[in-house]
């Protein structure tokens, strides 16, 4: 018996020797193959540092918090990549998206990700292949229906060339204290807005803050002037050549617009004043109402900003040219990012973007975009978080205004070609520096339109 346990345990001694020998042997090996006759570890493989450039429109005071949650997420999309830096290059948005991002097109060589504007822009650097294709990485992240039409802009041939950073509408901001002491109220009819006019002006101040130096700003007031003359879909109808710029019902919105200017509605010199001018005429006293974006409404909450005026300042909507006709409002989601489709060569540059984009679309932002920035959300947001970020009289205003709307319509800059943007834009500052009758204007514009339409 003792015998036996005796040679039990020597059997179970020797082969647990051998075990723990081929263990040994094997990792020895597996050194040398690693590490040659080294026994120190294999080091871990390097990641090769790189970069990205963002081309971002978010300058000056105004944008201040859209910058900062722009930061935020260049910031989250660094930590999340290996290697990565991100290059902020801020650029004025006009100069970026009617000079230098048209340069860099045409050279073939765009920012990876740059400030861009749906339609038309996206949609024709899409089909010269210079855009990102996003579709498959919004899908990926599960957001691509959340966007909802907010997308319709930057799909081409249904693919997803961009996305918007928010939605917007236009509107008059005014001066409610201004209002309550003068027993004045809110215009229902364009007609009531112009007894308005003339009872501000007679009190010696400017009725409607205005800055006519880039186009755009003068631009809104005449697109929604015709969106109510000519009707919310005329604009649809100038690519296809089913209606005309110098349409009778076209000219009488811009003679309308013309007649404001020369009855003094508007500050003098106004050719001479850039987009943030206009501001300040209505946050220092000098004009009363002011047409501008909903997007606005942060300069209007920030002391720093706005000063006294904080809490001092309402919204309504341009109204109809007659009671009952129902509102009609541009709403809008044209503005956003794109990317680079060199991108898709580099998979370093891929996995960025792809990062990019989950940090900056996401619920958290679009609220504080909205909270913070006054941004209308371009994606779909549950009603009760939108009503719990608002805390702002003003920026309840602005979205109680959408239960009295009608129409809808995109800025008309979504809807017809580059060249007869650049155009009206010239020729709606002739109008309004005297050297151009609304007839003129829309002649040379048509004439733009016929011929863009006939290269395509």
């Amino acid at each position: 018996m003792k015998k036996s346990l005796v040679m039990m345990l020597t059997l179970l001694f020797v082969a647990t020797s051998l075990l723990a020998a081929c263990g040994n042997s094997s990792s020895g090996n597996s050194g040398d193959t690693a590490a040659g006759n080294n026994s120190k570890p294999a080091e871990e493989k390097k990641v090769e540092p790189f970069e990205l450039t963002l081309r971002h429109t978010q300058l000056g005071e105004a944008k201040k918090n859209r910058f900062a949650i722009l930061e935020d997420a260049v910031k989250a999309t660094e930590a999340e990549v290996d290697g990565l830096t991100i290059k902020l290059d801020g650029v004025d948005s006009e100069v970026n998206r009617k000079e230098k991002l048209r340069g860099e097109m045409a050279q073939g060589n765009p920012p990876d990700i740059f400030d861009a504007f749906g339609s038309p822009d996206v949609g024709v650097y899409a089909k010269e292949g210079l855009v990102l294709d996003i579709t498959s990485i919004l899908e990926e992240l599960g957001i691509k229906e959340r966007f909802g039409t907010s997308l319709d802009p930057w799909t081409v041939d249904g693919k997803v060339y961009g996305t918007p950073i928010g939605g917007s509408i236009e509107g008059y901001f005014y001066n409610k204290e201004y209002f309550e002491q003068k027993g004045l109220k809110v215009p229902t009819t364009i007609a009531e807005l112009e007894q308005l006019a003339e009872k501000i002006k007679a009190d010696g101040k400017i009725p409607f803050a205005q800055a006519s130096k880039d186009a755009w700003v003068p631009l809104m007031t005449t697109n929604n002037l015709w969106a109510y003359t000519a009707g919310s879909d005329f604009t649809y109808g100038f690519k296809k050549g089913e209606t005309k710029w110098n349409d009778p019902k076209m000219v009488e919105a811009l003679a309308k617009h013309q007649e404001w200017i020369q009855k003094g509605y508007y500050k003098k010199g106004e050719l001479g004043l850039a987009y943030g001018d206009q501001r300040n005429q209505i946050i220092n006293g000098e004009a009363i109402m002011m047409f501008d974006g909903s997007w606005a409404n942060s300069v209007f909450l920030d002391p720093a900003q706005s000063g006294d005026m904080v809490g001092k300042i309402g919204f309504f909507l341009m109204p109809p040219f007659n009671a009952g006709d129902g509102y009609s409002i541009m709403q809008d989601s044209n503005n956003g990012y794109s990317f680079s489709a060199k991108v898709a060569d580099d998979p370093q540059k891929l996995a960025a973007v792809k990062s990019f984009i989950k940090n900056l679309y996401s619920e958290e932002m679009q609220i504080r975009g909205l909270k913070e920035d006054g941004l209308l959300p371009a994606m779909q947001i549950p009603t009760e978080k939108m009503n719990e970020a608002v805390t702002n009289d003003l920026m309840k205003e602005i979205i109680g205004t959408l239960a009295d709307v009608k129409y809808k319509w995109p800025a008309f800059d979504a809807l017809v070609q580059a060249d007869v943007n650049t155009e009206l834009s010239k020729e709606i500052q002739k109008m309004i520096g005297g050297e151009a009758t609304p007839q003129e204007v829309l002649d040379k514009v048509q004439a733009v339109q016929e011929k863009a339409n006939a290269s395509e």
